[in-house]
C-alpha cells in the first residue's frame, strides 16, 4: 500500500521567467526561477488542494537538481521517487511572454531530458499497484527508455481507475505529428480518462472538434474524455453525460501552466467522485486562476480560492483581482 493520493510521472525542470513582460529574450535583462515541468506542475497543483502527491521522475546531479527536491518539498510533494541521471543536466525553459496567452517555450534538454531516461528498474511498482490515481504524459512516450518504461507502467496498472493520460503534445520532442499519433494514441486503451486541448486531440485522435474528439476518447475505452477549449471553455463526456461549461474571463498574465492547473484540480476531483459538471467547473476555474498569475508550480490556486471565482468572489492574484 501506499501512503500517496497521486503518483504523476513525467517532465520536471527549471522554468525561468522574464522579469521585463512584453519584450523578446533577446531584451530581457533578468529572470525569475520557478519549479516546472507538466507532471511536475500537477502534482503541486493537486498538493495545495490537500491531495498527497509524488512525481516519479530524474534530474541531474547539479544545483538544478538539488532545487527541485527542495522547491517540491517545499511545496508538499514529496521528492522520494525523483532520481538522478550522473551524466545529464536538469532540463531549464526559457519563457517568453509575448503572447502572455501562448508564451514561446525554449527548452534546454541536450542531448536528452533526464527524466526521458526513466528505466523500470527505478519504478516504485508497489505505488503504481496500490495509488488511487496515476498520472502519465504523452511527452514520457517520446524517447527511450522512457517509452517502454511508462508502457509497462500502465501494463501494471490494467486501466484501474484512476489511471489518466495527458496527451501533452509538444511538437519539438517529436520528429512528426504522425510519430507521435502513434505512440501517444497506443496509450487509450490502457487509461481510464484522458485530458487534452483541441490541438492535442486533433494530433493524437484526428479531430480538433471537442465533440467529436470526445466521442473517439469513449470508442477508445476512455470512461471520462476532458478536451479543453481555451476561451471557449471545457468539455467532459463520459458514457453516461456530456457537459460544457463556458471559461472565466481573466486577464492573462501567462498561460503556461493554466492546464496543469487544469489538470490537478482534474485529478483533485476524479479522487473526490465528483459528476462531470463539477468536474468540469472546478477544474476550469483552477486553470482560469493559474492563467492569471505569473510562473507555474507558485501559482496553483487553493480550493477555497476556485470556490471563490466559482461564487463569483473576488480572489485576489498578484495584485489583481480575478472575479
Amino acid at each position: 500500500m501506499t501512503d500517496l493520493d497521486i503518483l504523476t510521472v513525467g517532465r520536471v525542470g527549471v522554468d525561468l521567467y522574464p522579469e521585463q513582460s512584453g519584450v523578446p529574450l533577446a531584451e530581457v535583462a533578468t529572470f525569475a526561477k520557478s519549479l516546472g515541468g507538466t507532471a511536475t506542475n500537477v502534482a503541486v497543483a493537486a498538493a495545495r488542494l490537500g491531495r498527497r502527491s509524488a512525481v516519479l521522475t530524474k534530474v541531474g546531479p547539479d544545483g538544478f537538481g538539488d532545487y527541485v527536491r527542495a522547491a517540491l518539498e517545499k511545496f508538499g510533494v514529496t521528492a522520494r521517487h525523483v532520481g538522478t541521471a550522473p551524466n545529464l543536466l536538469t532540463p531549464v525553459v526559457f519563457c517568453e511572454l509575448t503572447p502572455p496567452a501562448e508564451p514561446t517555450l525554449l527548452f534546454y534538454r541536450a542531448p536528452i531530458a533526464p527524466d526521458l531516461t526513466l528505466t523500470e528498474d527505478e519504478v516504485p511498482w508497489e505505488t503504481v499497484d496500490s495509488v488511487p490515481l496515476l498520472w502519465v504524459t504523452g511527452t514520457g512516450v517520446s524517447a527511450e527508455p522512457a517509452r517502454g518504461t511508462q508502457r509497462a507502467i500502465l501494463r501494471r496498472r490494467a486501466r484501474r481507475a484512476h489511471t489518466v493520460l495527458d496527451l501533452d503534445y509538444r511538437p519539438m520532442f517529436w520528429p512528426d505529428e504522425a510519430t507521435a499519433r502513434a505512440a501517444i494514441g497506443a496509450m487509450l486503451p490502457r487509461v481510464s480518462a484522458v485530458v487534452g486541448n483541441r490541438e492535442e486531440t486533433r494530433v493524437v485522435v484526428g479531430t480538433a472538434d471537442p465533440a467529436r474528439a470526445a466521442d473517439r476518447l469513449l470508442a477508445a475505452g476512455v470512461r471520462c474524455a476532458v478536451v479543453k477549449c481555451g476561451a471557449e471553455g471545457v468539455l467532459v463526456a463520459t458514457a453516461d453525460e456530456r457537459v460544457r461549461v463556458p471559461s472565466h474571463a481573466v486577464r492573462v498574465v501567462c498561460g503556461l501552466g493554466a492546464g496543469d492547473g487544469f489538470g490537478g484540480a482534474l485529478a483533485h476531483g476524479l479522487l473526490a467522485g465528483w459528476p462531470p459538471r463539477r468536474l468540469a467547473e472546478f477544474a476550469n476555474a483552477a486553470g482560469a486562476l493559474v492563467a492569471s498569475r505569473l510562473a507555474c508550480a507558485d501559482a496553483m490556486p487553493t480550493a477555497a480560492e476556485i470556490e471563490a471565482l466559482l461564487d463569483g468572489r473576488p480572489v485576489v492574484a498578484d495584485g489583481e483581482r480575478v472575479g
